[in-house]
């Protein structure tokens, strides 16, 4: 096989094993409508990941963690939603190991969203 071949072909591998990892292992409810709306919401949170790894963490090596690692190391971050003046903001807890790293993404992210 040729390089190329090769590659594309780890690629869709990889976004088989990150869908797996998302929510695609298990087809949890009972009727065939019901599981074809869990493998939407899959797709979805797929591209989600995707989308926020491409602009919230652009030049990091976070970009190319897998969903796992995200879960365990961003995701679960503590912090507090407050609502004062018609306005939210998010209090992250300074001592936590990757809080820097949330504040940048959630920065990156809040510079894209219209005011």
């Amino acid at each position: 096989m040729a390089a190329g071949v090769q590659r594309r072909r780890a690629r869709c591998e990889d976004r088989i094993r990150i869908a797996k990892d998302t929510g695609l292992t298990n087809l949890p409810l009972q009727s065939f409508a019901q599981n074809r709306l869990w493998l939407l919401l899959v797709q979805v949170a797929n591209d989600l990941l995707a989308w926020m790894s491409m602009l919230a963490l652009a030049g990091h090596p976070a970009r190319r963690w897998e969903p796992k690692a995200l879960r365990h190391r961003l995701f679960t971050n503590a912090a507090t939603l407050a609502r004062t003046g018609r306005q939210r903001l998010l209090h992250v807890k300074n001592t936590a190991p990757w809080a820097s790293l949330f504040t940048t993404a959630w920065t990156n992210l809040r510079a894209l969203s219209p005011p």
